[in-house]
């Protein structure tokens, strides 16, 4: 088991936050919210568990990761610009014309992506497949996806879940950004899902239940797969818009705006966070 320090871990999740801030800018709208909540979550992929070389982001024995809520981009070219996949000036360029750095994940434009994701609920069938075609070959690499909450109202979700079920992906760990809004509101208001655990459990996954802006809680469930026979999914309950108080739990912020006076403020709150 790799040695795990929680404080970098928090502060790389603060320094994605401060990005993907920094890369929608002021007066421009972006999607904050998703971007937000899922910066906890892949600073517990990428930085701590995840075996990858970012100097290498093709080599055969890493392993994968898909952000089926692709509108979430800006979270994931944040973590891989502190890898070092990328050079991180690359970031102030995203969604320019010409720019490796497109609006949804892109596999021919940006190193270290796996799959072309933001049509919802693509992301964790691509994921799935993965995951089988690693098992064919005999590879022990795992692979990894996160989904949205509002994501899962897709019924491609569910026969990726039954598929990954049927095959035992035991190298399949998903993590759901549970954060309970999307871009119109609250989701159990436009299309509830019930008892989210309940039906991951009912498709076959071993489900784990965490708070997913505790670092050491991200950090146990993410070790915990690694002893389980089947797929996982850890459901991740956590704040849309996290670390900016003007956008947190504000369904607006799915794809908002901000005039240069709250960009500033939210600036200054992210850098005291840093």
């Amino acid at each position: 088991m790799k040695t795990v320090d929680i404080e970098q871990l928090n502060k790389k999740a603060a320094l994605i936050r401060y990005y993907v801030t920094k890369m929608i800018g002021a007066n421009k709208k972006g999607h904050f919210g998703g971007s937000l909540s899922v910066a906890d979550i892949l600073s517990a992929i990428y930085f701590y568990k995840m075996n990858y070389d970012p100097k290498n982001p093709k080599w055969d024995g890493r392993d994968r990761f898909f952000l089926s809520k692709g509108h979430a981009s800006y979270a994931q070219y944040a973590a891989l610009a502190i890898l070092g996949v990328f050079p991180e000036n690359e970031l102030y360029k995203a969604k320019q014309v010409g720019s490796m750095l497109q609006g949804h994940p892109d596999m021919n434009k940006t190193p270290g992506v796996e799959g072309n994701t933001g049509s919802l609920a693509q992301g964790i069938s691509l994921a799935a497949g993965c995951a089988q075609g690693l098992k064919l070959d005999g590879s022990n690499s795992k692979v990894f996806v996160v989904l949205g909450d509002g994501e899962i109202a897709e019924g491609q979700v569910w026969e990726a879940a039954t598929a990954a079920s049927c095959f035992e992906l035991d190298n399949l760990v998903g993590v759901l950004d549970n954060n309970g809004l999307e871009s119109t509101g609250v989701i159990a208001e436009r299309h509830c899902i019930g008892d989210i655990k309940a039906k991951w459990q009912a498709f076959g996954w071993h489900t784990i239940e965490v708070d997913g802006h505790d670092m050491q809680q991200l950090v146990n469930a993410l070790d915990a797969s690694d002893e389980i026979d089947k797929p996982v999914m850890i459901i991740a309950n956590t704040i849309k818009g996290k670390g900016i108080s003007l956008a947190e739990n504000v369904a607006a912020f799915h794809n908002g705006m901000m005039n240069s006076e709250d960009f500033d403020a939210a600036i200054e709150q992210l850098e005291s966070q840093l």
